[in-house]
């Protein structure tokens, strides 16, 4: 009889011990408290411009905190776009999660198309956006229930940038728009550390802080200016002063902004300014870092680094993104925050828009029915692991090119002209030596060829690489373009 008094008395005070560890508020266990995420996106910042990560000729103490607090992605990439405007296709991607090849030519997002944060809006987050959107301004108003200046466009002067408050119309009539007399990531900063020391919910919260920079004009505040001399700046290892052969894109507006053929002491002024400004980005990340942790939450916050794309700025002889190569294609990625490991690095093929599916995951929302990407928590809890062999790339009708651990392929179509580019990449991470022509790597050719040709079907692309025409349009070289135009075929650059 006492062997079943005690046991009674132990149930009881198990069951008041359940009973206290419940919720006060609706009377079921307790949950735990899901994250904030703050998403910071710089422009055009390509993935080897981190002090943190290598490169000692750039100021980035506060991204290169975030390194050393989380886990970086070094081989992140971005599938490229179908037109010039690669910002805009990128930054769609991001916020549905689906390939290139699903949106219209523009890369538009559509009214069909479920966002990042409208699925997280829809769970019970707050989102608030600042900075640059580039894309439809409903997408916007269906993303977001907070906002403030927001650009909707893809590029200004950093000094005039046209600003809106958020608008649930989705609207966003020209009336409404104004300009303020102060930096580009200065405006957008303090959008942000006002949003972080007034949000006083019980809900978690989404930021989007969008920055415009280091996206030309680079026009870099003096005292970032003055960082930056030409004579402390090296020059790329792999620059040319002309790209060796017409990829299809030598007079975009990206391209001319330095004659040909490319001069060293001009490239080095441009790589001085493109640094200044990544570095006053930097400063305006510190300052937000800041405010969040004086907002008490930054212990629960997820936070994301990233670019919408990369940028030349000399290498290959080119200034731009619109190319597949790594400079252009490759981005930064860095998660920190609650159940991220610090200070690792992982080299697994990601693409920048696996981020949706990876924030459904860690903060457990539920994903878009529709999405391509594929979620990064299985490398964030392993960073040995892989989730894809092989990553593929495009740009417009004529470049396509794919990569795996160690090789990298790129296929070229120009005035029905096809070139190809063999790189051994872990030999050659800076694609200087083109091995398409050595007998020596007639399978690993073979190989890629029939790789990019598969994911080319898989990824629903029309290109058709046996094809002479690849089944689509054929671009005029620039050679072509000049001769209709009655113009010499030097680079000159002085009538491009």
């Amino acid at each position: 009889m006492k062997k079943y008094k005690n046991n009674f008395v132990l149930l009881t005070l198990l069951s008041l011990m359940m009973i206290s560890c419940r919720s006060p508020k609706t009377g079921g266990e307790a949950k735990i408290k899901q994250p904030n995420i703050l998403l910071l996106l710089s422009d055009d910042q390509s993935f080897n411009t981190i002090n943190g990560l290598g490169n000692k000729e750039v100021s980035t103490p506060n991204i290169d905190r975030l390194v050393s607090e989380g886990t970086t992605f070094t081989h992140a990439h971005i599938m490229g776009g179908k037109t010039g405007a690669i910002c805009m296709p990128s930054r769609a991607m991001i916020m549905t999660g689906k390939n290139v090849l699903k949106f219209n030519i523009q890369g538009a997002i559509t009214s069909e198309d479920e966002t990042m944060p409208q699925l997280l809006k829809e769970a019970g987050y707050v989102t608030f956006g600042t900075g640059k959107w580039h894309n439809n301004r409903d997408s916007y108003a269906k993303s977001f229930t907070h906002g403030s200046n927001i650009f909707l466009g893809g590029m200004s002067n950093h000094l005039k940038v046209p600003l809106h408050d958020f608008d649930p119309s989705g609207e966003y009539p020209k009336k409404n728009r104004r300009f303020e007399d102060k930096f580009s990531s200065v405006l957008f900063r303090e959008a942000t550390v006002d949003f972080l020391e007034n949000y006083n919910e019980e809900k978690p919260f989404f930021a989007f802080v969008s920055f415009t920079s280091p996206h030309d004009p680079r026009m870099a505040p003096k005292e970032y200016e003055e960082m930056f001399k030409t004579e402390k700046i090296s020059l790329p290892e792999n620059f040319e002063p002309i790209h060796p052969f017409d990829n299809g894109e030598l007079i975009i507006r990206d391209e001319n902004l330095l004659p040909f053929p490319r001069t060293e002491e001009a490239v080095l002024g441009e790589l001085a300014s493109y640094y200044a400004m990544i570095s006053e980005v930097d400063d305006n990340i510190g300052k937000i870092l800041d405010a969040l942790e004086k907002s008490g939450k930054y212990e629960n916050t997820i936070i994301i680094f990233a670019s919408d794309n990369g940028l030349a700025v000399g290498q290959h002889g080119l200034i731009g993104k619109q190319s597949l190569y790594d400079h252009s294609i490759r981005v930064p990625l860095i998660f920190s925050g609650p159940g991220i490991k610090k200070g690792v690095r992982t080299e697994s093929l990601v693409y920048l828009h696996d981020l949706f599916p990876t924030i459904a995951d860690l903060v457990g929302i539920k994903k878009s029915k529709i999405i391509d990407a594929k979620s990064l928590k299985p490398i964030l809890d392993n960073p040995n692991e892989t989730i894809r062999e092989t990553v593929f790339f495009l740009y417009k009708n004529f470049q396509r090119g794919v990569r795996t651990k160690d090789w990298k392929l790129i296929k070229y179509l120009v005035d029905g002209w096809q070139t190809t580019q063999l790189f051994d990449i872990n030999k050659d991470p800076l694609e200087m030596n083109n091995l398409v022509h050595d007998p020596k790597y007639t399978d690993e050719l073979e190989q890629m060829t029939a790789l990019l040709q598969e994911c080319i079907y898989e990824s629903g692309d029309k290109v058709q690489l046996d094809q002479p025409d690849w089944g689509v349009k054929v671009i005029k070289s620039w050679a072509t373009k000049r001769k209709e135009k009655g113009l010499s075929l030097d680079y000159t650059g002085k009538d491009l």
